[in-house]
């Protein structure tokens, strides 16, 4: 019987990287670092290292291979990478060739757990994204609960980078590149011998001190420009979804460098060093767009403190495919439909997938958070180990996840916040 996709990535054994093809892949990224204008820092210097080590990174953007990769090389680093990326052509083939682990994110993975153990005991360099996704709105995320227990075990050196701009060049809310500057700090985090005097709580707080970044802080500071083309406030909607003035929720237009809020007519721009201003004597707007972001959190926060809050809304349900990879920029296969809602018992979707009637429910424990594979459009958690993607009839996908995360916060979930913002 023809093995599945999802058989044939199980029975895989992933080895230390090729070292031609990694030379190779670094000479891609070179080219690529040097087209963003990135520049490299050290504090420590991982390229050194002849032991097993790991480095971890604030997760900035969907290309951070590009700002972790060349700060070890020569030393080849195994990647840990979301499992449903395995499921698109052709960046399957590549990942395979570099020998990249599959990590089913935002739920335990005992699979993933061997493979990263394994590349340590071959003498090994692990690079992995503890906020498990690429950042969503320029400010980095607690890291996941259980991975200062995951380093205590591995018992090995622990570096960092520190990435600045990548989020500004290749923002979640549109895919469109936009050229400015990257800088990428190198640092140690742990030595082996620190890793076992500190309890997992106390490392995982030094690593969201450690990490703790927002891009648009950051440019407050620097000022650099970010080639927009005109296209600044491009779907910006998606991540700025609550008028500042108003409150009302998914009424702002976008158009060129700007949006409008059709509710009540405050307009905002924003220019190519993302700052943003009022239009006319009546709009108001935060200093800086996090500063917007965190307006809508903080919204989130209050609605799900009320007991008997409850969020729907009708979605599409996308599941991965057993056979052919997917194509272009599709991240799953469209196969139901139904409603989702939210509430204090946790997430329930009734509805009906691949021709059958379908409803599932998830505590809040278990949806700390989504994961979304491109940008700000659709979502996806995990149900009984088997990836599920939503795409709301909306474009309140943001909304979504804040009310998500919140309520996980609210009913006592081990994922709570931190003061995530960096103040430098």
């Amino acid at each position: 019987m023809k093995k599945t996709l999802q058989e044939k990535l199980l029975a895989r054994q992933v080895k230390t990287p090729n070292g031609l093809l990694y030379w190779i892949l670094m000479l891609v990224v070179k080219i690529l670092n040097g087209k963003t204008h990135t520049t490299f820092h050290y504090k420590a210097d991982p390229r050194k290292d002849r032991e097993p080590f790991i480095i971890i990174s604030n997760h900035a953007s969907r290309v951070d291979y590009q700002f972790t990769g060349p700060v070890c090389y020569p030393n080849k680093l195994n990647y840990v990478v979301g499992y449903n990326e395995f499921f698109r052509f052709p960046a399957c083939l590549l990942l395979k060739l570099a020998q990249v682990i599959p990590k089913k994110n935002f739920t335990p993975d005992l699979h993933c757990m061997r493979q990263m153990r394994s590349i340590i005991r071959q003498g090994g360099h692990l690079c992995i994204m503890p906020e498990g996704m690429s950042s969503i709105t320029g400010m980095a995320q607690p890291v996941m609960t259980g991975t200062g227990k995951f380093l205590k075990m591995m018992g090995v050196t622990v570096y960092y980078t520190k990435v600045s701009g990548g989020y500004l060049t290749y923002t979640k809310h549109c895919l469109d590149e936009r050229v400015g500057r990257v800088e990428v700090t190198v640092d140690r985090m742990f030595t082996a011998q620190e890793l076992k005097s500190l309890s997992p709580q106390e490392i995982e707080d030094t690593m969201n001190r450690l990490l703790a970044h927002d891009d648009y802080i950051w440019n407050r500071e620097a000022q650099v420009t970010f080639r927009g083309k005109g296209q600044m406030a491009k779907d910006l909607d998606t991540l700025l979804y609550m008028c500042p003035k108003c409150g009302a929720m998914y009424r702002m237009e976008c158009s060129g460098n700007e949006m409008r809020c059709a509710a009540c007519g405050n307009t905002v721009s924003l220019d190519e060093k993302y700052n943003l201003r009022p239009v006319g004597e009546d709009s108001v707007c935060p200093e800086l767009v996090s500063d917007w972001v965190l307006l809508e959190r903080k919204r989130a926060e209050e609605d799900v403190k009320d007991p008997d809050f409850t969020y729907t809304g009708h979605v599409r349900v996308g599941k991965l495919p057993k056979y052919k990879t997917l194509k272009g920029d599709n991240t799953s296969v469209i196969c139901g439909e139904g409603e989702l809602r939210l509430d204090r018992s946790g997430l329930t979707f009734a509805g009906t997938v691949e021709g059958k009637p379908c409803r599932f429910h998830l505590t809040t424990e278990q949806v700390p958070t989504f994961g979304m594979c491109t940008d700000i459009s659709r979502f996806y958690t995990f149900v009984d180990g088997e990836f599920m993607e939503f795409y709301p009839d909306g474009r309140d996908v943001l909304r979504w996840d804040h009310l998500t995360e919140e309520m996980h916060r609210v009913c006592g979930g081990k994922w709570q916040n931190v003061p995530y913002r960096h103040c430098d």
